[in-house]
């Protein structure tokens, strides 16, 4: 895989220090998102519920190289998943490129009251976890996400090739849990405004266990603003998959009538700007790291 330096936004990644409490590389810092982004998203379960979340480090107001980490999933994952744990498939590196799937339990309910932040009109859940001090996460940034303005600047459009990772019915790419990246366009318009639009179309054959997955765009000496950007990369995180796009078919027989749902091979994806509004009804990452 061809690395690419991400030049577009000041604040990005890396590196974390205690656990719960990551740190952000400072600027400048060479980052390749597909990786990044493989490292930090992981297989979500609790009684037959399988998805996906993924780990985004919040900036602290008075820190910005330190951040809070937050998990961000698809909302009905979460409440799909009984009792008051889920198990969050963490990894743990043992060198020379070996990774070590470690199962951690992540609080997700107390005495039944949920612990996330649901929006009140997406399908977006978010919430602060801690994790074990050995479980080191490149961590990318929520300063990536893209709201309307970002969306409009870099004239992101039908027919741009993304990206999103998950795991489809629940399967991994490998024994140490990292997800499977699946690519396709964006197949809907418009896109912008998010507010009223909130969702758009992405083409690709998505199954369940996919939920919850970042979708992003990353792709070099892109044209927009009437020109070429030769040598810079553009790296957005355009929203989390939510669903698939289903037709109901009634199927008719002699002695009986079946609905039946037909898979169409397209994703249903929440925009980032939901997700940005979801992360601004928690509390400010400098309140919780007192």
């Amino acid at each position: 895989m061809r690395k690419t330096r991400l030049s577009v936004f000041p604040i990005l990644i890396l590196a974390i220090g205690m656990a719960g409490q990551p740190s952000l590389a400072q600027q400048g810092t060479a980052v390749e998102l597909n990786t990044l982004l493989m490292q930090s998203t992981f297989l979500i379960q609790g009684g037959d519920q399988a998805g996906t979340a993924f780990v985004l480090g919040r900036p602290v107001r008075n820190d910005p190289l330190k951040a809070r980490y937050v998990m961000i999933t698809a909302a009905h994952v979460l409440q799909g998943i009984p009792g008051e744990q889920a198990i969050l498939h963490v990894r743990v590196e043992q060198g020379g490129s070996q990774w070590n799937r470690v199962p951690v339990p992540i609080k997700i309910r107390d005495r039944g009251h949920e612990l996330w932040t649901k929006h009140p009109a997406a399908d977006v859940a978010v919430m602060y976890v801690g994790l074990p001090k050995e479980v080191v996460i490149p961590l990318v940034s929520t300063n990536l996400f893209a709201d309307d303005a970002r969306l409009s600047a870099f004239e992101i459009h039908p027919g741009d090739e993304v990206n999103s990772l998950g795991y489809p019915l629940g399967e991994a790419s490998n024994p140490a849990g990292f997800p499977i990246l699946r690519s396709g366009k964006i197949a809907s318009y418009p896109l912008l405004p998010t507010r009223e639009t909130r969702t758009f179309l992405m083409d690709f054959r998505v199954f369940k266990g996919n939920s919850g997955g970042p979708v992003y765009l990353v792709q070099s000496s892109r044209t927009y603003g009437s020109g070429v950007r030769l040598g810079q990369t553009v790296a957005l995180l355009l929203g989390l998959v939510s669903g698939e796009r289903l037709q109901a078919q009634q199927v008719v027989g002699p002695y009986s009538a079946e609905l039946r749902e037909l898979q169409l091979g397209l994703a249903v994806v929440v925009h980032a700007s939901l997700i940005i509004e979801a992360i601004n009804l928690l509390p400010p990452p400098d309140e919780i790291l007192k």
